[in-house]
Order: structure tokens, then C-alpha cells, then sequence
């Protein structure tokens, strides 16, 4: 195939016991010509270059319970995107960071200890763009010859943000040279964990959870959008607002009641937008908890920040450290700051139909008991020119309209700050950086995983349509041991894989069908991504109008994790497993409430089965068996039965990975395509020692030998254990190769 390196094939004939019938050897050339040709054909076309790369294949003839052969082809692969993505990312991340600091010396009237802190949050933005124009440099360098992180590497410096031996492993069963085979996929990878910064004192979770302050002006990012809308607004209309003013009061001295008349129409429809915006929620519950802290902007004080982003204040704090309320504070009062906009340019109005000699007045922005004090207030005033009479109105309004913008500035100040300060981690730029290295991990086995699984359902609308529907479920079987480091690996993948859940995919024509063309393409911030795929212009226009049209389509990722190696076994019996319970339940109702959703697409006709799936998960979850590694196999079941992504993982995608994807196709096998039972361990065994597995383990750290002795197999699941001869036998033949492979 064009652009890849095609491992020889190598035919393993797994003949069952003597007297066993099979079918003639000449079937068996028939089908094996038949299925190369099908998979160089469904691998070798545009899109498939786009996301993979560099294969490498064996072939296995296996018996079945039917007494014919079926042919299965193994199949792995790099991918392009393990530093596309990374690089896209980042390139993105550096924008928002200078959009930020853009964004925070816009700010302004803000008080020395706000200065102070956006100085702080100004300098952290800084010094993370430094650091990511400093791994976009290296990582442009290190692409242009190479599609793959080895597991030696996951500690580089320069590839944090890259994913850790990325591969799809393909399976492809025929049995009929007469039809299509049919494809098994799976995303193997390396834990999504910073290496480099080590896990000494924990991983993403345990971190983000101390550095988080303990402010009660805390803000959604939904908020903060608000909070930039409104400011916008006033920006534009306050001096929209004071220049239509002065239109009036310019009219005002000209004979033409017409001219009057539609200046004071355009200044009051500029005045019920401002007041429409000044109504938002967000404004009052910000200054009100602001003013419970003793900061209110309308009292002379400003916030002070501390060093760790909670805020302090100028009072005396009570017994338990909180700032003491403020008594007099009236909670009405910014009602009353934007009610008084709508009651002085109504004043206005009132004094205009007096000039203009007319009764009526007009009741747009006020009530009756309002017109009432309006009309009062408006008589006391003495007579003379219009300009005269009308001056002192036009400066009550453009008081009234100064006083509202600078309280709503204050408070939607605040919010950005705050989100700011959020996204720095509180003064933690490195928490940060941490947190966007692992998601840009998570991000590269996201994209990859999805891209295929779009791809290969680019003829089967009713999927397509379901992932525009529901999304798509991206589950992650991961196989960390909760006990040493291992829980810092498994505790930053968890805060990597939640953050997946904020990206979405849409679908773009390709200018053309070259690879470079048909590359993924990324918009967006941190927590709102959209992953652009782009395809060519005959395959857009099959897919279905929702998608055509710009749909996006979500994304459901979830994680269980079940420890099999030594470690796990200490960490059951001495330590403590709370972790992995905890994050195999929150999944499972992930899990759940993403298959309700599944149940009403055209392809969810499966929910008896999907039900029965999710019964036995949950059992599983619950019972204190060791090593339940029915928690996966159930959650995978599950994955399948909805179009969904697999991914599999452990600390390097190695060793332990290679047991749980061999264990997989042959338990598909099995269940599926009807391998006998006899010949399963036997293909088990051959996969595991011939196969594309052992290719990865070679590319690796360049033996064919997993890192397994055999006083650590004892305590792996039978299953998940290799045949004899493919791991050291004893600790010294494992310190043997740990030092060939350093040297």
C-alpha cells in the first residue's frame, strides 16, 4: 500500500485435535486473497491516510464450531494525528492566553487590588504562552519525521502534550470471500498523565482540589459569556446613549417639532436597550455578594485578593473568617440604579410632550404610580428656552446612565477576574499546563477514535444521525493499579477524559482529497472545542442534512478502570481502592443516562439487550470481588452495542494492554464468529506471541519479551496472562533487559 510499511504476513493454521474435520486448503487461498484485497482497498483510500499510517498485519486461519475456516486479519497502526492534534491545540491555547491578556487590559476603572491581581493573572498568561511557543517549535521539528511517542519517551519534556504510543488496532474476521468482513476497532494508548511533572503529590484530581479557593464569587463559564455581553453592550450604547442627547438637545433649539420628535424616538430606543441589559440577574447577585463581603463598589471599597484567589476585605472578619455583612446594605438598590435610567429619560419625555403642547405621555419604560411622580417632578421646573428646560433632564439621564454603567463595569469586572483567576488555577500556571498537557493526550486519542468510527459510517445514515442525536460514547478501559504512582497517573486520565465531554465534532468539505487536505481542524477555547472533520465534496454531500447543515455532534466519553498487576494486588489487601469505585460508578451513570438517550435514535432497537448489559455492569460495580474485570468486559459490550469508541489503556499501552485488546478479539471471536472453544486459548496464545501486540512491544523498547516476570503473573487475572517463553522468568532476567534497554 502506498505510504505504508506492510509487515510480511505470517500464517498461523491453528489445527484442532486429530479427526477433526476442516474444509479443503484451496478455500482457505480463496479467502485470503479476497480479504487482502478488501482491507488494502478500505485501507489505502484518502481518508484512512488522513488518521493512520504505517501498518502492520498478520493473518491467523482459525477453525470454527461449524467445522469451516474463517480467516482473521490483525492489523495495527500509527496515526498522523498523535502530533497533529497536539500542535493544533496548542496553537489554540496560545491564541486564548493573548486573547486573555487582551481581554484583562481592556478591563478598566478597576481598584489597585484588582490591578494587582490582573497583573498576577497577566503575568501567568504570559509565561504559559512562553512555554507552549516553546513545545509548538519542538513539536513542529519532531512531526515532520516521525507519527509516534514510544513509551520510553512519556517523560519527555517537549512531548507532554503528546499521547503515549497511540495506535489503532484493527481486527477483520472473514468467513465468505463473497462478502464484506467485518471490522473490530480499538484505540490503544498510554495513560493520558503528565510524566514529566511526576505524580509525588497526586495527580490532576487531588491537585485541582487543593488549589481551588474557597471564594464564594465563583462563576460558570456560561456567566462569564454574560458578563462579556453585557459589557459589550454598555460599551456601545452609553455613548450611543449620550451623543443621541445631544442630538436632542440640538433639535431642541430649531422650529421643527418633526426633527425633535425622531431624535427623542431614537434616544429612547438606545435607552430601553441599555435597560433592558442592565436587567440581567447576573449583575445583582454579583454586587450583592460582593457588598455581603464588605466590597461593595458604591461604598469606596474594592475587593482584595489574596494570593490564593479567595478574597479579603477591609472589615474585621467574625469568629468563623468570614467578612462581616454589611447591615444597611439594601438589596434593591440596583433596581433601583437601572429603574432610575428609565425614570429620568421618562422625566425627559413628560417635559417634551409639555413643549411639543401635547396631554398624552408616553408610557413605554414606566408604571402609573411612576408617570404620576414624573409629572410632578417635571412641573416644579421653572419655564424658559426648550434648550433650558430641557438641559437639566438630558444631564439627570446621562448621570443616571454613568452611575449604571460604572456599577454594572464593577461587577462584570469582577466575574472576568474571576474567571480568569479560575483558569489560572488560582496562581497555579503550572497546575495549568498540567491540566492542558493531559487534556491535549486525551484530545489526540478523541479525535483519532471518532474520526475513525465517522468514517466508517459514512454508508450507514442511521448512526451518523444517531451521533448527531445522542453523540458519541467514547469509552475508555483503562488499567491502572490504584496503588504507588499509578494513582496520579489514574487521577490526572480522569480529569483528562471529564474534560472531553466540552468537545464537540462537526463536518466540512475538504478543498481537496489530498491527506493534508482531509486533516482534522480545531476552533474554539478550553471547555468549548469544536473538532472540524473534514471530508471531500461527493462523500458530504451522502450525509444526512442535519450534518450538511453544521450540526455538532456531542460527545459522551466515560471511564472504567480496573487494576490487574501486582500493585493492584497490594492496594486491594493494604491500601485503599476508593478511587476506582468511585470512578466506575459516577461512569456507570454516565453510562446509563447516555444509553436512555441511545434508546430513542434509529439504531437503539437493542435496549432489552443494552438493559441487561447495564444490569450486570452495575452488578458488577457493586460486588467486592478482586479484580472484577467484568466491570470491562460489560462496559465494552455496551460501548459496541451503540456505535461506540473504544479505548484501551494502561500505563504505556504495552504490556498490559496487549493482554486485555488479544483477550478481547478472541472473546469476539468466540461470541461473535464462532470459534471453538478448544482453539481458544491456543489463538489467544499465538496473537499474544506472534502478533501485532508483539510488534508494539518490540517498537517499544526493542525486545520481543513483555515486562513480566513470573512471580508477577501469579497475581494477574488467568486471562490476562502471556504465553511462556514471552516474559522474563525471573526478577534477574527482568533487571537484565531493563538494562539493555537503557543502554
Amino acid at each position: 500500500m502506498d505510504g505504508e510499511s506492510e509487515v510480511e504476513e505470517k500464517m498461523s493454521s491453528l489445527t484442532g485435535e486429530r479427526g477433526e474435520r476442516t474444509p479443503p486448503d484451496y478455500q482457505c487461498s480463496v479467502l485470503c486473497e479476497s480479504l487482502q484485497g478488501s482491507v488494502d482497498d478500505k485501507e489505502d483510500c484518502p481518508l484512512m491516510r488522513a488518521v493512520s499510517c504505517s501498518w502492520v498485519s498478520k493473518v491467523y486461519r482459525l477453525p470454527t464450531e461449524t467445522d469451516c475456516w474463517m480467516l482473521v486479519k490483525e492489523k495495527m497502526s500509527e496515526s498522523p494525528l498523535t502530533f497533529h492534534i497536539p500542535t493544533l491545540l496548542l496553537d489554540n491555547l496560545i491564541k486564548e492566553e493573548k486573547a486573555r491578556i487582551k481581554e484583562l487590559n481592556d478591563l478598566c476603572d478597576l481598584s489597585p487590588d484588582w490591578d494587582g491581581l490582573r497583573s498576577d493573572i497577566i503575568a501567568h498568561c504570559r509565561q504559559l504562552i512562553g512555554w507552549y511557543e516553546a513545545t509548538v517549535s519542538e513539536l513542529s521539528r519532531m512531526r515532520a519525521s516521525s507519527c509516534f511517542k514510544s513509551s520510553q519517551r512519556k517523560a519527555d519534556r517537549h512531548l507532554q502534550f503528546v499521547p503515549t504510543n497511540l495506535h489503532l488496532q484493527r481486527m477483520e474476521v472473514i468467513h465468505d470471500p463473497n462478502t464484506t468482513g467485518e471490522c473490530y476497532d480499538v484505540i490503544t494508548v498510554g495513560a493520558a498523565a503528565n510524566h514529566h511533572m511526576s505524580f509525588k503529590h497526586g495527580g490532576l484530581k487531588r491537585l485541582i482540589s487543593k488549589h481551588t479557593g474557597s471564594s464564594p464569587l465563583s462563576f460558570s463559564p456560561g456567566e462569564a459569556s454574560r458578563a462579556r455581553a453585557l459589557l459589550a453592550s454598555v460599551a456601545q450604547l452609553q455613548p450611543l446613549i449620550f451623543g443621541l442627547s445631544e442630538e436632542v438637545l440640538a433639535s431642541s433649539l430649531e422650529l421643527s417639532p418633526t426633527r425633535l420628535q425622531q431624535a427623542l424616538n431614537r434616544l429612547a430606543y438606545q435607552t430601553e436597550q441599555f435597560v433592558h441589559a442592565l436587567k440581567d440577574e447576573l449583575v445583582r447577585s454579583t454586587l450583592l455578594a460582593i457588598h455581603t463581603l464588605s466590597l461593595a463598589p458604591s461604598r469606596g471599597h474594592a475587593p482584595i485578593p489574596t494570593r490564593n484567589g479567595t478574597l479579603g476585605n477591609h472589615t474585621s472578619a467574625n469568629q468563623e473568617g468570614l467578612p462581616a455583612v454589611v447591615p444597611e446594605y439594601d438589596e434593591e438598590d440596583w433596581d433601583r440604579t437601572w429603574a432610575n435610567v428609565a425614570m429620568s429619560f421618562n422625566c425627559l419625555t413628560v417635559m417634551m410632550d409639555r413643549l411639543l403642547g401635547r396631554e398624552e405621555l408616553t408610557p413605554d419604560l414606566m408604571s402609573s404610580p411612576q408617570q404620576e411622580a414624573t409629572s410632578s417632578y417635571v412641573s416644579s421646573y421653572p419655564g424658559g428656552s426648550r434648550q433650558d428646560q430641557l438641559l437639566p433632564l438630558v444631564l439627570t439621564l446621562r448621570e443616571c446612565v454613568r452611575e449604571a454603567s460604572q456599577k454594572a463595569k464593577a461587577a462584570m469586572n469582577v466575574v472576568l477576574l474571576q474567571e480568569a483567576l479560575a483558569a489560572s488555577h488560582h496562581h497555579a500556571p503550572a497546575l495549568t499546563h498540567r491540566r492542558d498537557a493531559v487534556f491535549s493526550q486525551a484530545l489526540g486519542v478523541l479525535v483519532c477514535g471518532v474520526a475513525l468510527k465517522v468514517y466508517e459510517s459514512l454508508d450507514k445514515p442511521e448512526v451518523l444521525l444517531q451521533f448527531h442525536t445522542a453523540g458519541v460514547l467514547v469509552q475508555f478501559e483503562v488499567l491502572l493499579s490504584t496503588y504507588g504512582e499509578e494513582v496520579g497517573m489514574l487521577e490526572d486520565m480522569e480529569v483528562g477524559v471529564s474534560d472531553l465531554s466540552g468537545v464537540a465534532f462537526c463536518v466540512t468539505t475538504a478543498t481537496s482529497d489530498h491527506p493534508d487536505h482531509l486533516l482534522p481542524t480545531l476552533r474554539g477555547t478550553r471547555g468549548s472545542l469544536v473538532v472540524e472533520l473534514r471530508l471531500p465534496g461527493e462523500t458530504f454531500c451522502s450525509l444526512p442534512q442535519e450534518l450538511q447543515a453544521g450540526g455538532l455532534i456531542r460527545v459522551c466519553p466515560v471511564l472504567f478502570n480496573i487494576g490487574i498487576n501486582q500493585n493492584q494486588s497490594l492496594a486491594e489487601r493494604f491500601g485503599d481502592c476508593s478511587l476506582q469505585d468511585r470512578i466506575n460508578q459516577e461512569n456507570c451513570e454516565l453510562l446509563k443516562s447516555y444509553c436512555s438517550t441511545f434508546r430513542d435514535t434509529p439504531s437503539g432497537g437493542a435496549g432489552q439487550d443494552i438493559e441487561q448489559l447495564l444490569s450486570s455492569l452495575q452488578s458488577s460495580i457493586g460486588s467486592k470481588k478482586r479484580k472484577n474485570v467484568e466491570v470491562l468486559w460489560s462496559a465494552a459490550s455496551v460501548c459496541r452495542r451503540v456505535n461506540g469508541v473504544r479505548v484501551t489503556s494502561c500505563k504505556s499501552a504495552k504490556d498490559r494492554t496487549a493482554m486485555s485488546v488479544t483477550l478481547e478479539q478472541c472473546v469476539l471471536l468466540r461470541d461473535e464468529h464462532t470459534l471453538r472453544n478448544t482453539h481458544f486459548n491456543t489463538a489467544l496464545d499465538t496473537m499474544r506471541s506472534e502478533g501485532c501486540r508483539m510488534e508494539n512491544v518490540q517498537k517499544n523498547v526493542g525486545m520481543r519479551r513483555y515486562a513480566f516476570s513470573r512471580v508477577q503473573l501469579l497475581t494477574f487475572p488467568r486471562t490476562y496472562r502471556p504465553p511462556l517463553g514471552t516474559y522474563s522468568s525471573s526478577r534477574h532476567a527482568d533487571m537484565e533487559r531493563h538494562r539493555q534497554r537503557d543502554k
